[in-house]
């Protein structure tokens, strides 16, 4: 992962430079602040919300919150999400009543706590990821306050660092897929 998280960081690094010239060939002072600005703190918001869930989903799974393996296979889990196709014979169920009581008993039982939402939303309300939201906020006021924003540019800068790290990361799986196949 920390290999991924270089990888996007050169991405990022190249694409900003890009912007950059694009922002000088212009020769707006505003075009650059805005865009450095909105870059740079969404850019962090990516690399905090990852750290985050990575953190959350290392957690769980040490807990072992998380099952590691499932006596179903992957493809069979696309396939029958389910499980409609399963070669065990289904039990008939002559008492509809009884059926219905069944499934709401089996619903509540999979109902989530108050705790088990607080536990997901650790990520949500992590300090580096609510730190780089105030960075967000806090660079939009400061260009703001010195008449430095220049709106299209910081939308399409708030935009760019989230289009980089999905390409990245899906070319990293492609390519990780592929070296599965070999």
């Amino acid at each position: 992962m920390k290999n991924t998280n270089i990888t996007i960081l050169n991405a990022l690094l190249a694409v900003d430079i890009a912007v950059i010239a694009v922002c000088m060939i212009i020769g707006e002072r505003k075009w650059l602040y805005s865009s450095q600005i909105g870059y740079w703190s969404t850019a962090l918001i990516v690399f905090a919300s990852m750290a985050s869930y990575r953190n959350m989903v290392a957690k769980r799974l040490e807990q072992g919150a998380i099952p590691h393996d499932d006596d179903r296979d992957t493809l069979d889990k696309i396939e029958d999400p389910y499980d409609l196709y399963s070669e065990e014979e289904p039990k008939e169920s002559s008492d509809i009543a009884a059926a219905i009581k069944e499934e709401k008993a089996k619903l509540k039982a999979n109902r989530r706590s108050v705790a088990e939402v607080a536990k997901d939303s650790k990520a949500s309300l992590s300090p580096f990821r609510l730190a780089s939201y105030g960075v967000l906020i806090g660079g939009f006021f400061f260009l703001n306050q010195n008449h430095y924003l220049h709106i299209p540019s910081y939308i399409v800068s708030l935009g760019l660092p989230m289009i980089v790290t999905v390409a990245v990361l899906l070319r990293s799986a492609h390519k990780s897929h592929g070296e599965d196949k070999a």
